[in-house]
C-alpha cells in the first residue's frame, strides 16, 4: 500500500518551481547540492514517519 500521494498536489506548482530554481541561482554545484540536501532533510523531518520516508526513497530509486 502506497502512503505517498504521487499525484500533482502543489498549488501554484510553477511558482514553487521558479522559487526553487531561484534559490539555486548563482550557486556552485557543491553549494546547490548542499541546498538540496538541507531541503530534503527539512522536509523529511517535517514528514517524520520513517516508513513513509523509506517508501519515498524506494520510489525515487526506480
Amino acid at each position: 500500500m502506497t502512503r505517498l500521494n504521487l499525484d500533482p498536489n502543489i498549488k501554484n506548482a510553477d511558482g514553487f518551481y521558479a522559487r526553487l530554481l531561484a534559490a539555486h541561482e548563482g550557486l556552485s554545484k557543491a553549494d546547490s547540492d548542499s541546498l538540496n540536501a538541507r531541503l530534503i532533510l527539512i522536509l523529511a523531518n517535517h514528514i517524520g514517519d520513517l516508513a513513509t520516508l523509506e517508501e519515498a526513497i524506494s520510489i525515487a530509486e526506480r
